[in-house]
């Protein structure tokens, strides 16, 4: 069984977001759920993969906002 050691709900847009710390038997992990129409998908990291998951998260956002200062820039050059 598990048991929940910190959990936040989010909404954005149409979807719900579960975020939760937990743990069991077998050790503690991050479960993130997303509902969206009657849908409901989940991933699960071990805590020992939390790190190099977010910072896996934080690269790729760094990235995106890169681009977007890139094709702001861009467009005012046209």
């Amino acid at each position: 069984m598990d048991s929940v050691i910190e959990a936040k709900e989010l909404q954005i847009e149409r979807k719900r977001f579960h975020v939760e710390f937990r743990e069991n038997d077998r050790g503690r992990f991050l479960r993130i759920t997303e509902e969206a129409h009657g849908r409901r998908n989940t991933i699960i990291v071990p805590s020992t993969g939390v790190g190099d998951f977010t910072a896996a998260i934080g690269e790729v956002l760094r990235c995106e906002r890169m681009l977007g200062l890139f094709l702001a820039l861009a467009f005012q050059a046209l």
